[in-house]
Parts: structure tokens; C-alpha cells; sequence
């Protein structure tokens, strides 16, 4: 969302993935804070992946890009690290009382939720499809990743049951931050080296759950087994805001994601997703130390002035578009099924994925700019005040903290 920032002479924290530019902040939010503007150009990325993952596996395929992204899903892995570590980057060392902090993560994610939750119970209406009153309330209570029966969980917006896991996230967050072990370097040393080696044996209860589905969804969507992600973020953001360096730089880090990625593609070759032992939950559990790793590369080399190719002003608008786009993408690929049905051969499913993604983008950029930012601006200056030296924290500006996206 901004050129890349210059080499701090402090560290006071910084806003991450849904930061906005600095000409559009503020500049009592500006002054005297960190930059990382490369982490929002890294959350277009992030969102693109997740929706080629939804065109693939809904719109058709294409010949070797299909199986590059056929687990992108874990995007939403990297969002909920992203998360994390931008939250705990941008209020270490702020005194935000709970309720403020929880009203600006309201002010942030509702809104849009609310206003593509009504747009996809017209695509469904408008398909012949019924809807679920009860899906429907549940997805704008974000309470809806809680239970395993598919209609509740996709039955409002589908891609929105990731921000069912965030309202999670948020309410843990300030318990998080006060807990000893997240405050100092031994205990995240620890935390960290736990989440890294634990996602290998949470993988592995998958072969105790013999139903595919409730399997999907207990390791897939169930917010407490998506929280180790979170948590992961949140140390790691903590270790890099005090000075923490990544062992590699960022292109190590993009091709250690990558050679991930495209190792999936063997494998997915010889194990049907159906199977507990199939790339399908592996891919999106076992990522997250990755993604963590390329969140602090990244990071890092924005307070060390380095270019990434991540912060320019188109780079940073597009990943202040991702939250649209991860919200409203699903919903077009949806009425353009219902209406002209599945594309014929591979240059028709390249002409379908060439349309869905220009005009899912645009409404992404219209709905930022019509209805995210400016609802976020009016619920934050009628919500709860903050008070007392040091509560105005950054992120206090607007769009100037997180969301995750990510879906199913």
C-alpha cells in the first residue's frame, strides 16, 4: 500500500495486511511508526491463490496451473499467521483496553461480511437456491465454523467461515498477549519450536477420524485447530518487532513456500483427497511454520529498507483489495456456473478464469472503496474511545489492521 519503509530509529510497531496507504492514514497514525507496507502487496498473493484454488476446482481446469494451485486453499493458512503477527506487531507495548480492541476488529471485518453475506443469499435466491435462516444468522454471528454440518458452514457466504475463526483469534488475543511465555524471548522461543513440531501429530489424529467430512471439517475449519496458526503469528511477530532475525531472506522463503507447494502435486497424484493421509489437510497444516517464515523475511526486509517488489502503490492498493476479493470472488464463479454453465475444453476454462478474475477484482475494488472503508471510518468513530497515554495505538487509523480472508 505504500513505497517501502526506510530503516527505523526505533521500533514502535506497524500495521500489516490491511494497512492502508500512507497518503490515506492519518498522520497522527504515521508519525513516528514502522512501515511494512510488503506485507499487504503479499496478501494479494496470498488471496490470488486461494481464488485460482476456487476456479480450478469449480470453474475447470488447466493443463499444469490447475495442479499448482490445487491445495492453494492454504492461503488461509498464511492469512491466519498473518494475522497473528501483524496484531501482535501493531499493540505490543499498547495499553487498548479489550473493548476498544474487539470494536475495531468489528469495525473491520463486519461490514463487509454483512454486505457479501446479502450478496451471496441473492446469488443463491437468484440460482433457485434455498437458504438457510439459520446458516445465515449463524455466519453473521461468526459463530458457524463451530459445528460440522455444511450447511450452516457455507451456507451464507461460503468463503466467510475463516472470519468465524478470526472472532475466535480476536477474542484470545488480548489473553494471548499477557500470558508470560508470549512475553518473553525463552517462552516464544518455545512456543514456536511446540507449533512447528506439533502440526505433524495433529495431522496424524486425521487417521482416528474415519469420516471424511467431520475429518474436513474438525481439522480444516474448527477454530481451535486452526489457533496454533494464530498463535504461531503472534510470536512470531513479537520475536521481529525486538529485533529477531529470520535465518533467511525472502526468496528463500518465497521458494521454500513454492518448492512446498509443487511438491504437493506428486503426491496428490497418488492419494485421493478423500484419504486422511492425502495432501488435502497436510497442505494447509503443515504450511503454516513457512508461512510464519515468510511473514518475518518479509517483514524484516521492509525495516531494513530492502525492496521487495511487495510495497509499491499498486502492489499495496491490490492487497488492500484481497479482503473484497477473498469474499466476493466464490460468488461470482458461482452465478457464472449457474447461468452459463462449466466451460468446454481448456482455451473455454481460460477464457471463464480470465473473466471471473477481472470482474470479482473490480467488485472487489469497489466494495473497499463504496463500503469496507468508509463503514470501518464510521463504526470507529462511534465506538468506544480510547483513553490514557499510549492507548491510541497504531491501527487506530483506518483499514489499518488486519482481516483474514481465506474459505473453505
Amino acid at each position: 500500500m505504500r513505497p517501502p519503509a526506510s530503516v527505523p530509529s526505533a521500533r514502535p510497531p506497524a500495521p500489516g495486511p490491511h494497512a492502508g496507504s500512507a497518503a490515506s492514514m492519518p498522520s497522527g497514525d504515521r508519525a513516528g511508526r514502522d512501515r511494512l507496507p510488503s506485507l499487504t502487496g503479499l496478501r494479494f498473493w496470498a488471496a490470488l491463490l486461494v481464488v485460482l484454488y476456487h476456479l480450478s476446482r469449480q470453474a475447470g481446469e488447466l493443463p499444469g496451473l490447475s495442479e499448482a494451485v490445487r491445495y492453494g486453499r492454504s492461503g488461509v493458512t498464511f492469512f491466519f499467521v498473518l494475522s497473528g503477527f501483524v496484531l501482535a506487531w501493531t499493540y505490543d507495548g499498547r495499553r487498548v483496553p479489550a473493548p476498544l480492541f474487539l470494536w475495531r476488529r468489528f469495525a473491520r471485518i463486519w461490514p463487509l461480511l454483512a454486505a457479501t453475506t446479502a450478496l451471496s443469499v441473492g446469488a443463491w435466491l437468484a440460482l433457485g437456491r434455498d437458504v438457510s435462516a439459520k446458516a445465515v444468522t449463524a455466519s453473521l454471528l461468526l459463530v458457524h465454523a463451530w459445528t460440522p454440518d455444511p450447511v450452516i458452514l457455507r451456507g451464507g457466504n461460503p468463503a466467510a467461515w475463516s472470519l468465524s475463526d478470526e472472532a475466535w483469534f480476536y477474542l484470545l488475543f488480548p489473553l494471548l498477549m499477557a500470558l508470560p511465555a508470549v512475553r518473553s524471548a525463552r517462552g516464544r522461543r518455545w512456543i514456536a519450536g511446540g507449533v512447528c513440531v506439533a502440526v505433524v501429530p495433529v495431522w496424524l489424529t486425521g487417521a482416528l477420524i474415519h469420516d471424511a467430512g467431520t475429518r474436513a471439517w474438525a481439522l480444516d475449519y474448527l477454530p481451535l485447530t486452526r489457533t496454533a496458526q494464530f498463535l504461531l503469528g503472534v510470536v512470531t511477530g513479537l520475536a521481529v518487532a525486538r529485533g529477531r532475525r529470520p535465518p533467511v531472506g525472502p526468496w528463500a522463503a518465497v521458494a521454500l513456500v513454492a518448492g512446498w507447494h509443487l511438491a504437493l502435486v506428486p503426491w496428490s497424484r497418488a492419494v485421493p483427497d478423500a484419504l486422511w493421509y492425502s495432501p488435502y489437510t497436510a497442505s494447509q497444516l503443515l504450511a503454516a511454520p513457512l508461512f510464519a517464515l515468510l511473514v518475518a523475511t518479509v517483514a524484516r526486509a521492509d525495516l531494513d529498507g530492502r525492496p521487495t517488489g511487495l510495497g509499491g502503490r499498486w502492489a499495496t492498493r491490490l492487497g488492500q483489495w484481497s479482503y473484497a476479493w477473498y469474499l466476493i470472488h466464490e460468488i461470482v464463479i458461482r452465478l457464472w456456473l449457474g447461468y452459463a454453465g462449466a466451460p468446454a475444453g481448456p482455451s473455454g476454462t481460460a477464457v471463464v478464469w480470465s473473466l471471473v478474475l477481472l470482474v470479482s477484482l473490480a467488485l472487489a475494488a469497489g466494495a473497499y472503496h463504496a463500503v469496507e472503508h468508509p463503514l470501518e471510518r464510521w463504526l470507529r468513530a462511534r465506538g468506544p474511545a480510547a483513553r490514557g497515554p499510549g492507548a491510541r495505538g497504531p491501527g487506530t487509523g483506518p483499514a489499518a489492521e488486519p482481516s483474514v480472508p481465506p474459505r473453505r
